[in-house]
């Protein structure tokens, strides 16, 4: 079979991504990077257990329905990803190898080793590029009508990682070459007692190990940050709505401080 006739998604599978709130009125553009967890039929399990692919390594547990109750609370729009970052991780530029790992973590992915271009291709045709596609359609769309943009990307991480140990931040804001953003959200976290704060913790942005941040918020200039929570905090529906409440409240604070900073339309433009 060539590349050009190789299909990767049956007629009858989802698609690459789901958008929530299309028609929000909020500033805010929420996405989740690694809200799902499925594979693709043709792709079996990848080699991986059941067990395993409800890990930390196959999806961000808990950041989809903390984005969904985000967004209804903010009436923002929402950008979920369908499929298992084992399959494709789509906050990776698919150059970099742990874009389809071979071994996430401490755990072996068969269905990943000695990848095929033609199925390498696939996964960035039919997954990686339709999430980034749809998310600049929305930015485009919203600019064409003059609506301002602030991105905002949901993640979750595991509360011990091998090799470094237990992770004592209950919730990391991230950023890279824009702090204004990250910086208001990292002191209203902290004005909140019994909250252990990581700034660009347990992660740091950058261009090798993220995509969405330097590609839809640094290089388009719009403000944006992401969240990474503990993924412990978000195991229980109370625990989501505890945390989207926590974060709606600080990020509709942050709009109303931006937009006296600087007069809308442009207060989600990076100056």
């Amino acid at each position: 079979m060539d590349a050009a006739n190789f299909k990767l998604l049956a007629e009858d599978e989802p698609p690459a991504c789901t958008v929530e709130k299309p028609d929000g009125a909020s500033p805010l553009l929420l996405v989740c990077d690694h809200a799902g967890n499925r594979i693709p039929r043709r792709l079996g399990t990848l080699g991986v257990s059941e067990a395993d692919r409800q890990r930390h390594i196959a999806w961000d547990v808990g950041a989809a329905e903390l984005a969904r109750h985000m967004a209804a609370r903010l009436d923002a729009t929402l950008v979920l990803q369908t499929y298992s970052r084992l399959v494709i991780d789509c906050n990776r530029n698919p150059s970099v190898r742990s874009a389809m790992p071979a071994r996430s973590e401490v755990t072996d992915i068969p269905g990943n080793h000695d990848l095929d271009p033609r199925e390498r291709q696939a996964r960035i045709a039919e997954i990686f590029q339709p999430y980034h596609d749809r998310i600049s359609q929305i930015m485009d769309a919203r600019d064409a009508a003059g609506q301002p943009t602030i991105l905002v990307a949901v993640h979750s991480f595991t509360p011990y990682y091998e090799g470094w140990g237990a992770r004592p931040w209950h919730v990391g804001v991230l950023y890279n070459r824009h702090n204004r953003l990250p910086h208001l959200m990292l002191d209203l976290l902290r004005s909140e007692p019994g909250l252990t704060v990581g700034d660009n913790e347990p992660y740091a942005v950058n261009d090798e190990t993220d995509y969405t941040i330097p590609v839809h918020g640094e290089k388009r200039g719009v403000l944006h940050v992401e969240f990474e929570v503990r993924h412990d905090e978000l195991e229980s529906e109370a625990g989501q709505e505890k945390w989207a409440a926590r974060l709606s409240h600080m990020l509709s604070h942050a709009v109303v401080h931006l937009a006296a900073e600087a007069a809308m339309p442009t207060a989600g433009r990076v100056t």
